[in-house]
């Protein structure tokens, strides 16, 4: 895997499950990770294993709140030098029934899985643009954005939500931002050849040119097949040249 030696690299939700998972492989490739995680002590005890592997550091954040994302990103810099890459990871979810769902239970999974999204990527983005080099952002969504499960109404909702923000940025952001890069676990797959489901990609071959936004120039380009992983590190910051994306389907094997 190539590109990733040297880059910063920002996980939210990273002290557990595929957040973790993403910080173990960008440390494998050599890249410079700051990790979150909302559970009281539960970033410093990963931390105390992750030192071992690579150059890592992490603090407790509730995504949730603007000033702990500004406090994230500001430290994450700090240590970092810079954000190449953004896994925008943080997320939680609970299974009850639909008609027992308290206002109050909706409103703190939304506030953690699509407002915590928003509040990180806007930040993250904002320092990308400013700083003039682009990077690459990776939204995570799920199989559940599409498809729906009973028991999780807010869980769905939440994830469809992301999968919107995420086209919205592509739209937004692509013709500013070369290398910003989108995808989601567990979506739309785009189809092979010419235009993708929801959108376009470009190949690193591809001359620069402004692209992704209605009116502009919509050129027919390859689209790879899909390799499912449960992370395409490899789509998020190959020599910082990817252009803007769309939400992309790179689960192995759905939920067992």
């Amino acid at each position: 895997m190539r590109g990733l030696e040297g880059k910063g690299v920002l996980v939210t939700g990273g002290s557990r499950g595929i957040g973790l998972a993403a910080v173990e492989r960008f440390l494998q490739e050599g890249s410079r990770v700051f990790i979150c995680g909302i559970e009281p002590g539960e970033v410093e005890t990963v931390l105390g294993g992750l030192r071992t592997t690579g150059i890592v550091d992490g603090i407790e954040c509730d995504v949730s709140r603007e000033q702990d994302v500004d406090r994230l990103v500001a430290t994450a810099e700090s240590f970092l030098g810079a954000i190449d890459v953004l896994l925008n990871n943080a997320g939680i979810a609970w299974r009850e029934p639909f008609l027992q769902i308290t206002p109050e239970r909706w409103d703190r999974l939304l506030a953690i899985n699509l407002r915590g999204q928003f509040l990180v990527a806007r930040r993250v983005a904002r320092s990308m643009v400013e700083r003039g080099r682009g990077g690459a952002i990776v939204n995570m969504a799920s199989t559940n954005a599409l498809e729906g499960e009973a028991g999780y109404a807010h869980y769905n909702a939440s994830k469809g939500a992301i999968a919107m923000l995420t086209r919205t940025m592509a739209i937004e952001l692509g013709p500013r931002e070369r290398a910003l890069s989108r995808q989601g676990i567990d979506a739309a797959p785009s189809r092979r050849g010419g235009r993708g489901l929801h959108g376009e990609i470009r190949t690193r071959e591809d001359p620069p040119r402004s692209f992704g936004c209605a009116g502009r120039d919509r050129g027919r380009v390859r689209i790879p097949r899909v390799r499912r992983r449960i992370v395409r590190q490899r789509r998020a910051a190959r020599r910082g040249r990817w252009a803007a994306r769309d939400v992309r389907d790179v689960n192995d094997a759905g939920y067992g």
